[in-house]
């Protein structure tokens, strides 16, 4: 009796698996393999180096001047003494507002290009257009803030205006990462809860939504980040100079920690005597958007837990 004929047969075609052709060809494929993650934990290694490096500059210089009144108090006298404290508020305010803004506009967008949208050279230069915006310079956005906000619709410079031209710079990064987040939802979750009877809006927010949730919190977490450090399009729109009164309405102007340090830096009548000050208020900044970030990568951990 014959028995049957298991050799594989070499991806080389007229060759065996086991021939000695094959080695050298797999010897090769884990050599590149190798080679490009090594580069990937080299690239990785020098971002986090760099980042390192930045954080223990600014920390070790702006680490005296964090009291208790430079957390609590105003600026003081020409903003040579005081504290930041209109400034935490504004930047607060801001970051807050624009992503009230930007985060219901941009995933209610990915949902309808996702979900709705038909396949298309529409729909490509759409999401072109997006990508595009995405690589837009930040004072660009302000000067279009100023020029539609603030004049057009005569907001003046105000929370709302600035909240605004900061929405409207985030939607692009918030709609492409919504985007990507819904399309790891397995079309079979689509497809069951069709099956069951449910509604395509019903599957969308009781199925695909939270299932992709945890990856549309990523977009908020970019967005807000990136919203919190602008400088130019707030300068436009929303922070002043100097005001020593918080903000009560959205009407109002406010100081915000991005353009105060601006101001410490370039703009303030001892440039010197406040170079403790304009670390102080950068790791200040730092620390306000790292809480925000962790607050929401928390919450976004739970989420995944529950999934």
């Amino acid at each position: 009796m014959n028995k049957p004929d298991t050799t594989e047969k070499c991806s080389i075609p007229g060759k065996d698996t086991g021939c000695e052709c094959s080695k050298p060809l797999k010897q090769k494929r884990v050599l590149t393999q190798k080679f490009m993650f090594t580069m990937l934990y080299i690239a990785a290694a020098i971002n986090c180096i760099a980042l390192l490096v930045v954080v223990f500059f600014i920390v070790g210089n702006g680490w005296q001047a964090i009291t208790w009144t430079f957390l609590t108090q105003p600026p003081m006298e020409s903003m040579t003494k005081g504290g930041t404290l209109p400034c935490i508020i504004g930047t607060l305010c801001l970051s807050l507002g624009a992503a009230g803004v930007a985060f219901p506009i941009g995933v209610s967008s990915a949902i309808y290009l996702n979900e709705y949208a038909r396949q298309g050279k529409t729909l490509r230069i759409i999401r072109l257009g997006i990508n595009n915006l995405a690589g837009v310079p930040s004072v660009v956005f302000g000067l279009f803030g100023l020029a539609f906000f603030v004049i057009k619709l005569d907001m003046g410079v105000s929370i709302l205006a600035g909240a605004l031209t900061l929405g409207v710079m985030s939607l692009p990064v918030i709609i492409g990462t919504t985007e990507e987040a819904l399309k790891t939802v397995p079309d079979s979750y689509r497809e069951a809860s069709l099956a069951l009877g449910a509604t395509k809006l019903q599957t969308i927010f009781r199925v695909v939504l939270p299932a992709a949730l945890p990856g549309i919190l990523t977009g908020g977490i970019l967005g807000i980040s990136r919203s919190a450090g602008e400088t130019a399009p707030i300068m436009f729109t929303a922070a002043v100079f100097f005001s020593p009164n918080l903000p009560s309405s959205f009407f109002d102007e406010v100081m915000a920690l991005p353009y105060h340090i601006y101001v410490l830096a370039t703009a303030g009548t001892e440039i010197e005597a406040t170079r403790p000050l304009q670390y102080g208020t950068a790791l200040v900044l730092i620390a306000l958007v790292l809480g925000m970030n962790m607050l929401t990568i928390i919450y976004r951990a739970k989420l995944r837990r529950n999934n």
